[in-house]
């Protein structure tokens, strides 16, 4: 072993201090151990690169499943939040998602205050440059200072700081987001330890200062008091709310591009890495829907104590002088003064199949990995995975069996298992679409789904389960009184006065939700509920008026679970199995499923792969027994 300083013996070792990296760091000191907590720059920590917000469409699933398992972004968000508003109200329950607009300089300070604060935990501003192994183990992490921190674990977080360079036009500069400093060395490390890496690409929109914004040309968009937080412990929402506003872009805005795609980085073969379908920038929405005569753009403060506003849909990496021409073309930016520059970022990343279900490297024990270094986007799938990743790296050590949430228990349990099992070639995006059970996997509900694994765990303390047992407490009493029955004479009198069909008998509380009536009209009928918090009503009273569907979803999980229980080994060597497909055999080595029901899901394997299977496995049983 080479001379290094000795820096400290660790348990474990997290690299990287954006969202992934903040939650693995508490998950492992929370749950006892000692853990270092490695940065770049101390100003990186869990700085919003992208959109000064959290949330969105499941993002906001994400972020509650998050608060319930006894994670940190839920609580920091409520602190330091703009404005917060429900998304999708005119649609389904289950697509309902919380997003709020982040004062981004104060959360960066909050997060970094609780890691400051919290014990077993040491921030160390370095860059990690190698990763040491011993017999197939972690031993510990060299950084540019020639220092070691021995260690039995590592999470790698690195975001997009790895190799990673910023374009605009034909100005590109090896740094990461911002400008921050990048890492030159791990990457060379990843390889030599056997990860498959590959290049993504996202971008940013400009910085406009909002003084220079004629705010009159724009739809106000004002944020809402009426939802509850993200975390369960945030007794209130801020009484004032920073407005966003909503714009369009034009012909002329999109005349301006098509006449400058030549000098476009996305088309004229400057960039060739994979960018993200589900943002994607203004350059390809204006090639891409070239049917489209205009598009959506949102302006978003990025803090209180900034001019800065953030153009939400117009992500680029035009030349700069084409970024002017475009941006003013729109009409209340006719004057518009750009304090940053949008642009492209190109990363290296891994490929999401050289991972287990429960984040760990197949080839290396003790290494985990979490957020974009896997192929995601987004802070709010990159803090969920660093959360799991930090707990199983701390249950790893303990030689424990890892935390692997199911499709039917979390979309955090979606996203991990989309990523180990199929992969991604583009930065993946969660999305309520990808969710077979979006009726049981609702935001309103990670409470009950969730706390009690977090208190298994050890990451829910007992402030936040008391928390628990009393919501639990309000609910089955709610539960009871809901099915109250209403004298014949009284409930047909209220009922056919809102027009909801004819009443022929007594009907309870809970018929009257399935017959449509909001559980409101009934608490201000009957006086009735008042103990219980808006938001658990609302729980209820969508499991009610949803049960027959609900049902349905739950028998399709028992059925998914006996697919679950069937075992595979995953030395397995599917090449010597009789009966599949040339595809699936490849498919299956490269995957190594865990059980038949994960096996189910790899591209390239069909039902009658899982049968052979099947057989395959009941002969084996068979011979062993």
């Amino acid at each position: 072993m080479e001379n290094y300083y000795l820096e400290g013996n660790y348990d474990a070792v997290v690299i990287g201090a954006g969202h992934a990296g903040c939650e693995a760091a508490l998950a492992l000191a929370r749950t006892g151990r000692n853990t270092a907590l490695l940065t770049i720059n101390l100003d990186n920590i869990a700085f919003m690169a992208c959109n000064p917000s959290i949330g969105g469409t499941a993002k906001g699933h994400l972020v509650r499943e998050l608060d319930a398992l006894g994670g940190e972004m839920g609580k920091v968000i409520d602190r330091t939040m703009l404005q917060i508003k429900m998304l999708n109200r005119g649609k389904g329950v289950a697509v309902q998602s919380l997003r709020a607009q982040a004062d981004k300089n104060l959360y960066h300070r909050e997060m970094k205050k609780v890691l400051e604060e919290t014990e077993n935990l040491r921030i160390l501003q370095c860059e990690a440059t190698d990763i040491l192994t011993e017999n197939g183990k972690v031993t510990g992490v060299v950084t540019n200072y020639n220092s070691l921190l021995t260690c039995k674990t590592v999470v790698i977080a690195t975001g997009v700081y790895l190799n990673s360079d910023i374009i605009s036009g034909d100005y590109k500069k090896f740094c990461g987001p911002n400008g921050f400093q990048n890492a030159t060395e791990l990457t060379k490390a990843l390889i030599r330890l056997g990860f498959n890496v590959r290049r993504f690409k996202t971008g940013t929109p400009a910085r406009l200062d909002k003084r220079s914004i004629d705010f009159s040309k724009f739809s106000i968009q004002e944020g809402e008091k009426d939802v509850y937080p993200f975390s369960y412990m945030t007794k209130s929402l801020p009484e004032e709310q920073t407005p966003c506003y909503l714009g369009y872009t034009n012909k002329t805005t999109h005349d301006i591009i098509l006449k400058n795609l030549d000098r476009s980085p996305l088309y004229n073969g400057f960039i060739t890495t994979t960018g993200p379908r589900y943002c994607p920038s203004i350059e390809t929405k204006v090639v891409r829907f070239s049917d489209k005569e205009r598009h959506q753009i949102f302006l978003e403060p990025e803090g209180a104590d900034t001019n800065e506003i953030y153009v939400q849909g117009m992500s680029s990496s035009m030349p700069i002088d084409v970024q002017h021409a475009m941006y003013r073309s729109i009409e209340g930016f006719e004057n518009c003064v750009i304090m940053r520059y949008a642009y492209a970022i190109e990363y290296d990343c891994i490929d999401s199949l050289d991972l287990k279900p429960s984040l760990e490297f197949k080839k290396v024990k003790g290494i985990f990995t979490a957020g974009q270094i896997n192929g995601t986007s987004g802070y709010e799938e990159a803090a969920v995975q660093g959360l799991i990743a930090g707990l199983n790296a701390s249950r790893y050590l303990d030689n424990k069996s890892p935390l692997v949430l199911g499709r039917d228990e979390a979309y955090a349990g979606v996203m991990i298992d989309d990523l180990v099992t199929k992969g991604t070639d583009e930065p993946y995006r969660i999305m309520t679409s990808r969710a077979e059970y979006r009726l049981i996997l609702r935001q309103d509900n990670t409470d009950a789904r969730l706390t009690p694994i977090g208190r298994e765990m050890g990451l829910v303390d007992d402030a936040r389960w008391e928390v628990y047992l009393n919501r639990r407490e309000i609910t089955n009493k709610l539960r009871e009184e809901i099915k109250t029955v209403i004298p014949y004479k009284e409930c047909k009198e209220f009922v056919e006065s809102l027009t909801i069909g004819e009443v022929i008998k007594p009907l309870s509380y809970a018929d009257m939700i399935r017959r449509g009536i909001p559980i409101k009209a009934i608490k201000e009928k009957y006086n009735a509920f008042s103990y219980c918090p808006s938001d658990i009503l609302e729980t209820v009273e969508t499991d009610i008026r949803y049960e027959g569907y609900i049902k349905k979803e739950f028998d399709n999980i028992n059925k998914s679970n006996k697919l679950k229980n069937k075992i595979l080994n995953t030395d397995t060597d599917y090449m010597q199995i009789e009966g599949l497909r040339v595809e699936a055999r490849e498919k299956l080595n490269e995957v190594k499923p865990e059980n038949l029901d994960q096996a189910s899901r790899i591209p390239g394997v069909n039902p009658a792969d899982i049968a052979v299977l099947m057989v395959w496995l009941k002969g084996k049983n068979g011979k062993q027994n």
